[in-house]
């Protein structure tokens, strides 16, 4: 329907900057290390904090989200994020910095898992997959935006102004999604209806009973260990390496956005092609050889067709962990989804946290190099799964 459609692209307008607050500090971290006087491992606790509120609070968004409404909840938080956004722009040292990146978290948490709980409320299974992933346009194009503009501020000695940005992004997305709440379908589930009724845990604890659940809980926390970690350290690797300024070193990881959006248009006919044991297994090695080119090439012109393709073998993999994500649980899709999330950015906190204390003992390339071998591993080892696990009906 018209208002659906709408919806959606409110709902990706969120995710842009949702997405854009993950990544904001990725290509800041020389900046900040500089600025306050701090290790380069010291300052990626921006990025840290940020994903371990992030992981944590999904318990609590995922029960509110299935009782309150999951619609509802996202236009609310996006106006919670502009307050977070404004006391990160503000804040006066590195702990307040740190701080404010801790409850930008917290409140940015509700906004992607929810919307995709809500698309799984309203999308049949057969249509979700490309449906997802054209929402996820909004959430690629934040990340790849993030980045650049962290890289750009970087350069100007602006550390703060991507902040501003972010929070007046929140500030219009939420009042566009608040405006048109009375004209969606929210469903809710009260403690006297739908298939659990055990209270306010007993939603994690049903989902958490379903084996196929917890092999994709798995799965998304090794990703999230194995991947964002060098990640968060993809824009430095550009800077030391190749000597390159890093707002260019963020212009070229827009490049792994672009990737993303290629899969989005491509989505449809690869599912059909490929389906997901495909999907799930061409897509670790393509992200694998992308992390490689970039870890290991001498010739920075390499690390942009590295980038590309990085983005479209991530998005192969973890779009369909996503689709999987909205139907572990059906009766309980919000607490799935919150699980789903929370285990993803709990290995992100785990994998930046290694890769900080790995990164000032040893060089950036190694870290890549780990990180493209571990996720090739585990994009071969889901497919497997995949294809022992009985299909949706």
């Amino acid at each position: 329907a018209p208002v659906s459609r709408r919806a959606f692209a409110a709902l990706s307008f969120a995710a842009f900057a949702s997405a854009a607050s993950m990544r904001v500090t990725d290509a800041l971290l020389p900046r900040l290390a500089a600025e306050f006087d701090v290790g380069l491992g010291v300052a990626a606790q921006v990025i840290t904090g940020f994903a371990i509120t992030y992981g944590v609070l999904q318990a609590v968004y995922g029960i509110a989200g299935d009782r309150f409404g999951k619609y509802r909840l996202v236009a609310w938080a996006c106006v919670a994020s502009a307050g977070a956004s404004l006391l990160c722009a503000l804040a006066p040292g590195f702990g307040a910095l740190v701080a404010a990146r801790c409850l930008a978290g917290g409140t940015v948490a509700a906004v992607i898992p929810l919307a995709m709980a809500w698309i799984g409320d309203v999308v049949p299974y057969e249509r979700r997959q490309p449906v997802i992933a054209r929402f996820l346009i909004g959430q690629i194009f934040g990340l790849a935006s993030g980045q650049f503009v962290g890289g750009l501020a970087a350069d100007l000695g602006s550390w703060r102004a991507p902040f501003v940005a972010l929070a007046l992004w929140f500030a219009v997305a939420g009042v566009v999604l608040l405006r048109m709440r009375v004209r969606v379908v929210d469903r809710r589930t009260t403690p006297e209806t739908g298939a659990v009724r055990a209270g306010a845990l007993a939603g994690f604890r049903y989902v958490l009973r379903q084996r196929w659940a917890r092999v994709v809980l798995v799965t998304v926390f090794l990703e999230g260990i194995a991947l964002f970690g060098p990640l968060a350290f993809l824009a430095t690797h550009l800077h030391r390496v190749y000597g390159l300024p890093l707002a260019v070193a963020g212009g070229i990881l827009m490049l792994y956005g672009a990737g993303g959006l290629v899969f989005a248009w491509l989505s449809p006919l690869l599912v059909r092609r490929l389906g997901e044991t495909g999907l799930a297994a061409g897509g670790g090695a393509l992200l694998c050889a992308a992390l490689l080119v970039i870890g290991l090439s001498t010739q920075w012109p390499l690390a942009v067709a590295g980038a590309f393709f990085a983005g479209i073998g991530f998005y192969m993999l973890h779009n369909t962990l996503q689709t999987h994500a909205t139907q572990m649980a059906p009766e309980r899709r919000g607490a799935a989804v919150a699980l789903f999330a929370s285990a993803f950015f709990l290995g992100q906190s785990v994998g930046v946290a290694l890769a900080s204390a790995a990164v000032e003992h040893v060089a950036t390339p190694p870290i890549i190099v780990a990180g493209a071998l571990a996720t090739l591993a585990i994009g071969l080892a889901f497919s497997r799964l995949l294809a022992a696990h009985r299909p949706h009906g």
